[in-house]
């Protein structure tokens, strides 16, 4: 089913559960890639290093499992929608704080909490919109889902071009705070999920240690897959602006307009194998989004020209977000229900903090061969990629599980 027909087969209410928790992811990651924009204004003004101002994306990746295990748990047990809610305030509060930071070592601190409250929105918003529509929808829903981190970064673009030339980063932080009106719109239009509300009245609710018992080799595999994906988009993505503007020195509208094609593409792969999945199942649209990213890497790193580069980062990153389109769904039907908020989110910042060291490990490696980011980007996503379709093709699936069975 594509994207329109599902979309008719779901109520209003399931539509709005939807496109709430595609929202929060959007804007969610807006608000963290505002950051990759910005990184060398951020450097010059500090007078550091590009390399110290990258470390900012490490600390937020490494705190977003602190999130993911928190929130989840209170989602867990208080419920999806209400928890929610405060996530997204928390993220946009820490993101307009940021354009207070008077020095690096302020703006590192306030970067690592917001980490902590980006960890926790996937998981709650995956977990809500999964529960509550129809199963043979849940692949190009999930598709759409994941690409809100498209878009997200796709938005920032287009705030970076029309806005940055005129308000600097600091202006372009601030702006991050406008996320918290999202909340205004959950309040009053989305309801809980089914699963979670026919749940609540358990006198016995199993905890998370509880229903984890027998499941931990489940987990274990859940972060070396999403410690994979992690390092295929953010490899891929976080220093792409950088590379642009430190080997190209592209003016900020050629970036701009090259960042929006990467998420062009990344959406439109995003769509196609999350629904994909539905007719040729989670692991196999996964793999082949792997491995054919692997022939778009040479034109995506060294593309002759801006029309050359920028039909490689939009192959690339179909096949990048391709493969992504299809982890909301994958990680909810494998997840046990008593932990249908912590477990994937947990697993996926779990993965996240694994990875937090790919963009000052690609600094490091492109300073190290004189400033060739597109040579150190290229090598380590066709090594990630491999892994990526190896992990993914020896693990477990559960397309089309019945969520609440368990109960």
């Amino acid at each position: 089913m594509n994207l329109i027909s599902v979309w008719r087969e779901l109520d209003s209410s399931q539509r709005k559960v939807v496109l709430a928790s595609f929202l929060g992811w959007t804007l969610d990651a807006f608000d963290f890639f505002l950051l990759v924009f910005v990184m060398p204004e951020i450097a010059h003004e500090f007078d550091v290093g590009v390399k110290e101002v990258a470390f900012a994306l490490t600390l937020t990746l490494a705190f977003r499992p602190v999130g993911a295990w928190l929130f989840g748990v209170l989602a867990d047990r208080f419920g999806r929608r209400p928890v929610l809610m405060v996530d997204i305030v928390l993220f946009a509060t820490l993101e307009a704080a940021s354009a207070l930071a008077p020095s690096l070592a302020v703006l590192l601190v306030i970067r690592a909490l917001f980490g902590i409250a980006m960890g926790g929105e996937w998981g709650i918003g995956a977990s809500l919109a999964m529960e509550s529509i129809p199963p043979k929808t849940r692949g190009a829903v999930s598709g759409l889902l994941q690409e809100g981190y498209a878009a997200g970064y796709l938005l920032g673009g287009l705030v970076y071009l029309l806005l940055f030339d005129h308000i600097g980063w600091r202006g372009m932080f601030a702006i991050g705070v406008l996320p918290a009106l999202l909340v205004l719109f959950i309040r009053r239009h989305v309801p809980e999920s089914p699963v979670w509300e026919a749940a609540r009245s358990d006198a016995a609710r199993p905890g998370f240690f509880e229903t984890m018992r027998g499941h931990w080799g489940l987990f274990a595999y859940l972060v070396a897959l999403m410690t994979c994906f992690n390092l295929f988009s953010h490899g891929s993505q976080d220093l792409y602006p950088t590379f642009l503007k430190a080997q190209h020195h592209f003016d900020t509208a050629t970036v701009a307009w090259l960042t929006i094609t990467l998420n062009l593409g990344a959406i439109v792969g995003g769509l196609f194998f999350g629904a994909w999945s539905e007719k040729i199942g989670r692991r196999r649209a996964i793999v082949i989004a792997a491995l054919l990213a692997l022939p778009a890497i040479p034109l995506w790193a060294y593309g002759g020209s801006v029309l050359l580069l920028g039909v490689g980062v939009f192959l690339l990153q179909v096949m990048v977000q391709g493969a992504w389109g299809v982890v909301p769904v994958h990680l909810n039907e494998l997840s046990p229900d008593a932990v249908r908020a912590t477990l994937p989110g947990f697993a996926y910042q779990g993965g996240n903090l694994l990875a937090s060291f790919s963009a000052p490990f690609l600094t490091s490696f492109a300073e190290q061969r004189g400033g060739d980011y597109g040579f150190a980007m290229a090598v380590f996503i066709a090594i990630v990629a491999l892994l990526l379709a190896l992990v993914t093709a020896f693990g477990p699936e559960a397309r089309g599980k019945t969520f609440g069975a368990s109960r």
